[in-house]
């Protein structure tokens, strides 16, 4: 009967040792994998470029207020500068946003179409600034029930003028000339301020009409039956040339075969709901659940960090909304 070698002292503490630097180094190795797994998702849900050597569609998402953001905006670029890309699909849900904003997304969307085909997917709505966002696609497809349109601009401030004569407070400026920043909401809107405001709305408008004028092929009697300010339905779109048909992605890409891109091109680019820049616990809790393959409660608990934070847009504004409702 063989019998094991008695160990001493330091032969016991060498040993514990080894295995303290053993157990460390597997650990090492697992928080890696983990951290480089978790990189490697992230990447490919927030649409960042992946190696991927094959043919496909880009998807990108234009949700909520539109502010012209860089994420977006490089979102486009690299779809259109990659090879494997070979059209991009925007898919549109959003009420508007700033005109500047709405503008730059535009110039970007009209830079992608020049070198492939950039169809836009309406989803609830594509109003106002949105629908700017729409028009740089050369196809526009949306549901019967989307909500289109909303051709206007306008610029909305509050005024506290006669709140603090009431309650005694006097608001004092000494400015270089009578213009300078008016309106301010804490005094009355001169009739001067109030006319270069008018200019400066009008001449946006005029720049948003000739866009929807030339980009969706209408005449000047086309023009005025929709350049009110209204929206229209998909169904009422189609006639009044402010969308091409009525549809969702399965229309999109049937018009993308018209391009030369196969039906069985995969999408493989995709945007989520939020990038989650606003972090908080709400907005970590989301990116964590979309990298753990859980896109539903991400996009809830994006909401919840979104009901949290408030929003607010500076300048002059494209964007549809019901009146006294934030």
């Amino acid at each position: 009967m063989s019998q094991e070698p008695t160990l001493n002292a330091d032969q016991i503490v060498e040993r514990r040792r080894m295995r303290r630097r053993l157990s460390f180094w597997r650990l090492a190795t697992l928080v890696v994998l983990v951290a480089a797994l978790a990189s490697f998702g992230l990447r490919g849900r927030i649409g960042l470029k992946l190696p991927l050597a094959h043919p496909q569609v880009a998807r990108i998402a234009i949700t909520g207020l539109i502010t012209g953001d860089d994420a977006t905006i490089k979102l486009i670029d690299d779809a259109a500068k990659s090879k494997d890309v070979r059209a991009i699909i925007l898919r549109i849900d959003s009420p508007g946003g700033t005109t500047a904003g709405s503008e730059r997304l535009y110039l970007h969307e009209r830079a992608a179409a020049k070198i492939k085909p950039v169809v836009a997917e309406v989803e609830t709505m594509a109003a106002s600034g949105a629908y700017v966002a729409a028009l740089g696609a050369d196809h526009i497809v949306a549901r019967g029930n989307s909500l289109v349109g909303s051709i206007g601009v306008l610029f909305e401030y509050p005024n506290f003028y006669k709140l603090m004569n009431n309650v005694g407070i006097a608001y004092e400026t000494i400015k270089s000339s009578p213009l300078k920043a008016s309106p301010n909401g804490m005094e009355p809107t001169s009739d001067a301020a109030r006319a270069a405001l008018a200019a400066v709305v009008a001449d946006s408008f005029t720049w948003f009409k000739g866009l929807v004028q030339t980009r969706r092929k209408m005449s000047d009697t086309d023009l005025a039956a929709v350049d009110d300010g209204r929206i229209f339905t998909g169904r009422q779109g189609v006639p009044l040339k402010l969308i091409d048909e009525i549809g969702g992605e399965l229309q999109a890409r049937a018009w993308l075969q018209t391009k030369g891109v196969r039906e069985s091109t995969p999408v493989v680019w995709d945007k989520p709901p939020s990038t989650f820049p606003h972090l908080g616990i709400f907005g970590v809790l989301a990116g964590i659940a979309q990298v753990s393959g859980f896109p539903k409660l991400g996009q809830a608990l994006d909401h919840m960090r979104a009901s949290t934070s408030s929003t607010s847009l500076d300048g002059m504004m494209a964007v549809w909304h019901i009146p006294g409702i934030n």
